[in-house]
């Protein structure tokens, strides 16, 4: 059953929004529209605006907005059929009978059967967690291990499921469920050969509690050391669909709303504890991948998330998936990585509530996260780590609705993975047309950079190395590794060194062998190994000093450069110790450079 849609029409143009939200906040005549302090998010300066000409409402500050159902809705909790009455009922407007709608109905007393199913199940696993059966007092004794109170054990209702394989069913039956209706409440799995048992067992039990505290989903804890799965939830019913709820919600919401963000973790613990102990604008993503549905339940109350998952690989990866998710709702997003990897209920219990929220407060901006996770284990001077880097940070920009604040992230990413500004240039041309940036387009894109070609003193010393033996006992010994691991000649030099180290003969076979059968470094081998030098000994070396002069006039200029992204991003970090100390290291970094310039002024000098 339903209302008709035309007696929705006329109610919304009878009802008189500014009466309405008066009920609620004190609104203040301002030109032709009525404004006051946002009842959905704390501010001190009024940005919340209602139109009776346009019969809406809307807040400048955390941008809720909508009709005056949208209003009640948000104010009291409540679903929109029940939105509608307390409008009608505010308005003096009677309730027409309700459109029979079978279908509906029959799904809406289906869920409502299946969460009074729920509700029994609820308070008796509750009975059962304050037994005296040792199951029980292990259940309890977990707990207290966890340094979960009684009073939050009352608050979030746990329970306990006993180790038994029809003590609910029996239960229910005697309260008077079916087994139909105990089948489709999901607390029970049909067997194949008919009749069904009890789905948890042996199990703490965490109900998952909708906005109007009625319990439409369960998660369960086993307390068997082997026991698997560790946590296993309830499947989808008429009642609960996964993705679409937060656990904690219930609780948390007006703390959200008046913190003005909500710190998302992964678990029943990881909310539970920190809510225990003060933290309280927190909810959990019920153990699955953070849903679009889940991100629009959390701006219904606060525009901004912190995301702390657990610091594994497995945590750090799903962090980034409900970065992507967060972003695409247009919420602002920042992380925390707590250290040693741990989980939020994990350091609260050993480091404690303040050092919580104060590592809170230091939580990263998103574009950060990000990038630290971009290059760990990489180095940018390899042009392949760089791409894969590059790669992978790409989609967290594009993500963002808001074309200067995906401009802005753009170039913190450029910025830090060091990024060339040609190579700039035509990433973002494919970030604002929409095209591909997968691996296979940005290597692309970084062959076509010259530096990740080699640079004409690099293949001319190569060259006279090659095509003398002499010249290679001087000059290989000066030779540093900062001198060619950053250059895209750097698999020749490496195993001209070994194979030369190793007293090996010098051929284009060895050497191929040497770099592993890279094409690319085949391919400069073989047009090296080709050229024939007529040189003499003394004009060979004064032209190799010269080539390696050359590489490290190259390198300091990278250096100078990356410095320079590197002030830029302390700069917009506004960190003025960081922002001096690379200041200082450019300069002398230019020092370096002045002083190896005039010792490198000689007439064969090459081209770099």
């Amino acid at each position: 059953m339903r209302f008709p849609q035309t007696f929705i029409d006329d109610l919304k143009r009878q009802a008189d929004i500014v009466r309405i939200v008066q009920d609620y906040v004190s609104l203040k005549k301002k030109g032709s529209n009525w404004m006051a302090c946002c009842p959905f998010h704390k501010e001190k300066t009024a940005s919340f605006s209602v139109s009776p000409a346009k019969e809406i409402f809307y807040c400048f500050g955390c941008h809720k907005g909508g009709s005056v159902f949208n209003f009640v809705m948000e104010m009291e909790r409540v679903a929109f059929p029940e939105a509608i009455k307390i409008v009608a009922e505010k308005s003096g407007v009677p309730l027409p009978k309700l459109i029979d709608d079978s279908r509906f109905e029959s799904r809406q007393r289906e869920s409502d059967q299946v969460i009074e199913l729920n509700q029994w199940a609820l308070v008796w696993w509750e009975d059962q967690l304050q037994s005296k059966s040792p199951q029980a007092q292990a259940a309890r004794a977990y707990l207290e291990q966890r340094g979960i109170t009684e009073e939050t054990q009352k608050t979030f209702r746990l329970g306990f499921a006993p180790e038994s394989w029809d003590a609910l069913s029996t239960h229910l039956r005697q309260k008077g469920a079916s087994q139909d209706q105990l089948e489709k409440s999901g607390l029970v799995v049909k067997k194949d050969e008919g009749g069904s048992y009890d789905r948890f067992r042996g199990r703490l039990m965490f109900p998952v509690i909708d906005p109007q505290g009625r319990a439409i989903a369960f998660g369960g804890r086993t307390l068997d050391p082997q026991g698997e799965p560790k946590y296993l939830n309830s499947p989808e019913t008429a009642a609960y669909v996964k993705g679409r709820h937060l656990y904690g919600l219930n609780l948390s919401r007006d703390e959200i709303r008046r913190q003005g963000f909500a710190i998302l973790v992964e678990g029943y613990l990881d909310l539970i504890v920190p809510y225990q102990i003060g933290v309280r604008n927190v909810v959990a993503s019920l153990g699955t991948a953070l849903t679009p549905e889940q991100v629009k339940l959390i701006a219904r109350f606060a525009r901004k998330v912190v995301v702390n998952y657990d610091g594994d690989r497995a945590g750090v990866q799903a962090a980034k998936r409900a970065i992507e998710t967060i972003l695409a709702e247009d919420l602002e997003v920042k992380v925390l990585v707590l250290p040693d990897n741990a989980d939020p209920d994990d350091f609260i219990r050993q480091y404690g509530a303040i050092e919580y929220q104060k590592r809170r407060g230091e939580a990263q901006p998103h574009i950060q996260f990000v990038i630290d996770q971009a290059v760990r284990d990489r180095n940018l001077h390899s042009p392949a780590d760089k791409a894969a880097a590059v790669e992978e940070a790409l989609p967290f920009v594009r993500a963002v609705r808001s074309r200067i604040q995906k401009r802005e992230y753009f170039d913190i990413t450029m910025d830090a993975l060091r990024v060339q500004p040609e190579q700039r240039r035509e990433l973002w041309q494919r970030i604002r047309s929409g095209a591909s940036t997968d691996a296979a387009s940005v290597q692309a894109i970084d062959k076509r950079s010259p530096l990740s070609r080699p640079t004409v003193a690099e293949e001319r010393l190569l060259e006279l190395l090659l095509a003398n033996k002499e010249l290679r006992k001087i000059i290989l010994p000066r030779l540093e590794a900062a001198d060619y691991e950053n250059l895209a000649s750097a698999p020749v030099f490496r195993a001209l060194i070994s194979l030369d180290t190793e007293d090996q003969e010098i051929g284009f076979d060895s050497l191929s062998a040497a770099t592993g059968d890279d094409s690319h470094a085949n391919e400069l081998l073989a047009r090296l190994m080709m050229t024939e030098t007529t040189q003499g000994f003394d004009e060979s070396l004064t032209a190799a000093d010269s080539c390696l002069n050359a590489l490290r006039l190259t390198q300091l200029d990278r250096d100078i450069d990356e410095l320079g992204s590197a002030l830029a991003e302390a700069e917009r970090a506004a960190d003025g110790e960081k922002l001096n100390r690379l200041a200082m290291d450019q300069l002398d970094l230019k020092k370096r450079r002045g002083a190896l310039l005039a010792r490198s002024q000689t007439p064969e000098s090459p081209a770099r």
